[in-house]
């Protein structure tokens, strides 16, 4: 007997169900089932297969459930907000083949008793709370072909014995926290089997991973002492301060602002609730297209914020290694230029495909192409929207900020490797974000480019008129392609031209079309709407005065300086491009220099 149900259930899983004792499968996945799983269902005793996977359910694991001796096909609890311990009658699921407890919110230490499942052969463990070490009774799992216990707390070294298993086909290890060396055998030797991204104090393994290399045994063990030091200087004093501690918690909870609250709520999100916040993903509610997905407004239900969801195309080739680079990226930056990932959805949508999808901070105003080619719309009573020069410059300035933070202020430098208007944001206030880190790199401390997410396949990084000649040679990436990439951005924004215009053929380009100008003719290639705010400031009768203050006055300087600026960034040569440090210093130089009460950010 088969108990398959996909029309979208609602309430709790009866008691009663304990009752179909000759039931054999049990499908109740991508349903809306909320409350516990009956631990009545551990009468089933015929049952071979059970499928819960994708639904609201919440509490612990029943170890009835867990002690069902027929089990032998698979066990999918994924995708729920099961919590508590994963319980140690998991010993009696012998002859399971496949297990599921991903994207769930258990904890504690994996136990011992997962190494009497002899017979498994997917075991996912993934996006949960789990601690500890990996158990060495895993080593059992003889027949294991796949394991994944990624994004959890799991700690100390890599075991061994995972070596030895030699059915082991696909290994995810990322985002733990993992320290040590990196074995080289067995399925560490094929890069494209193993992720280990996200554990930053692994060191060595196949050079294809771009980790760093080991130090010696001594500095290890002297790390290790001091390691040791610290923590028992800081369990010596703990005590003392225990009480003040309490207390402060205690005020920071009842201070704690409401948007704590909202974040919290969105790292709950799951495709059913995306579904809900995007209105079934409708087309009206689609603000932008990017290299692998779309990008939704949506209403978080919970709290009422207005978010930004993207989606992963994952028929797109490269959209999850994508998905991958962007979490990578971003998950330890914390800048005011940097747009914010507030949380990642990875499950399944309706049909049981896989789903991914990344939730922003929403961008109120848009991006930076929509303001410098405005599209008019004949049946929008909007007004067309246009940036003046001091809102010019001080979106190049928070650019400019970001790139900086990126390439020398972050433990591991960034590259972005896309940076052009479509991709740069602006909020309710003007403030410049970048964003779309789906094509970043990690710069290791030996100046080499590595994929966030471990690909070994470059491509070509970029877009074109944006991405510097010399990725179009093969060579390799750096943060001065960032820098060419921006200094296009900055003649763009002031001449109004995208560097892809069809003037721009041969020899010509966006480059040379500035050199050639500057400064004797800057007039001919400033951006238009420029030259009509500074005329249209005046009365009619000051028309011809206005002009000639735009050609001697201390804006033209300026504008003049900035294009300097933007020239040298995007140099054909990256030893002749500045660093983002001295692009920062002169930008604000600039800045500085224009009247005060005129650098306001206007609507």
């Amino acid at each position: 007997m088969d108990l398959y149900n996909r029309n979208f259930l609602f309430g709790t899983i009866p008691h009663s169900i304990g009752n179909l004792t000759v039931l054999t499968s049990l499908a109740l996945h991508v349903n809306n089932l909320q409350g516990s799983i009956p631990s009545s269902l551990g009468n089933c005793q015929n049952l071979l297969e059970i499928y819960l996977s994708n639904n609201n359910l919440s509490g612990a694991i029943p170890p009835e459930v867990l002690g069902i001796p027929s089990m032998s096909i698979a066990l999918d609890l994924s995708s729920n907000y099961l919590t508590g311990e994963l319980p140690i009658a998991v010993e009696n699921l012998k002859h399971l083949g496949e297990f599921y407890v991903s994207q769930n919110r258990l904890s504690g230490w994996l136990p011992n008793s997962l190494g009497k499942c002899s017979s498994l052969e997917y075991l996912y463990l993934d996006g949960n709370l789990f601690g500890g070490p990996i158990p060495s009774s895993l080593s059992s799992l003889r027949g294991l072909v796949e394991l994944d216990v990624s994004g959890n707390n799991l700690s100390g070294g890599i075991p061994e014995f995972l070596v030895t298993l030699g059915e082991l086909k696909y290994l995810n290890l990322s985002f733990n926290d993992f320290e040590g060396v990196i074995p080289s055998e067995g399925v560490f030797k094929n890069a494209s089997a193993t992720f280990i991204e996200g554990n930053n104090k692994l060191c060595g393994g196949n050079p294809e991973l771009h980790l760093s290399r080991c130090n010696s045994k001594t500095s290890s063990n002297t790390a290790l002492r001091v390691k040791i030091a610290i923590v028992v200087v800081i369990l010596g004093v703990a005590f003392v301060f225990s009480f003040f501690l309490i207390v402060w918690f205690r005020k920071k909870k009842k201070q704690q602002p409401t948007t704590t609250c909202v974040e919290n709520s969105l790292l709950q999100l799951s495709y059913q609730s995306i579904r809900r916040a995007t209105n079934g993903f409708s087309t009206q509610n689609l603000v932008g297209f990017g290299s692998f997905g779309v990008v939704y407004k949506g209403i978080h239900e919970e709290s009422g914020a207005v978010i930004a969801i993207k989606v992963l195309n994952l028929l797109n080739r490269g959209a999850s290694r994508s998905f991958l680079a962007e979490c990578e990226a971003l998950k330890n930056t914390r800048h005011r230029n940097l747009v914010k990932v507030l949380t990642a959805v990875s499950g399944f949508d309706y049909q049981g495909n896989d789903f991914k999808a990344l939730v922003y901070e929403f961008m109120e105003k848009g991006s930076l192409e929509d303001w410098l080619h405005p599209s008019v719309d004949m049946n929008e009573q909007e007004t067309v929207r246009n940036l003046n020069f001091f809102q010019r410059v001080s979106v190049a300035i928070d650019v400019a900020h970001a790139l900086e933070y990126l390439h020398h202020r972050c433990e591991t430098p960034i590259i972005h490797c896309d940076l052009k208007p479509s991709n740069i944001l602006l909020n309710e206030e003007m403030v410049a974000h970048i964003s779309d880190f789906g094509l970043a790199k990690l710069l290791s401390t030996d100046g080499v480019s590595y994929s966030a997410n471990q690909s070994s396949s470059l491509g070509f990084r970029g877009t074109i008129g944006y991405a510097p000649p010399e990725y179009g040679m093969g060579s390799e990436l750096s943060t001065k392609g960032d820098v060419y990439s921006y200094g296009i951005l900055l003649l763009e924004m002031f001449t109004g031209k995208r560097p892809t215009d069809e003037r721009f053929k041969e020899t010509l380009s966006l480059h040379n079309f500035v050199k050639s100008t500057l400064p004797e003719r800057i007039t001919e290639i400033i951006d238009p709407i420029l030259l009509q705010q500074r005329v249209t400031r005046g009365t009619t009768a000051n028309i011809t005065r206005n002009r000639n203050i735009l050609g001697n006055g201390r804006h033209l300087q300026c504008l003049i300086s900035i294009l300097k600026i933007g020239l040298i960034c995007s140099s054909e040569s990256p030893s002749e491009r500045m660093d983002m440090n001295d692009v920062v210093t002169k930008l604000c130089s600039i800045r500085d220099k224009l009247h005060p009460t005129r650098l306001h950010r206007e609507d």
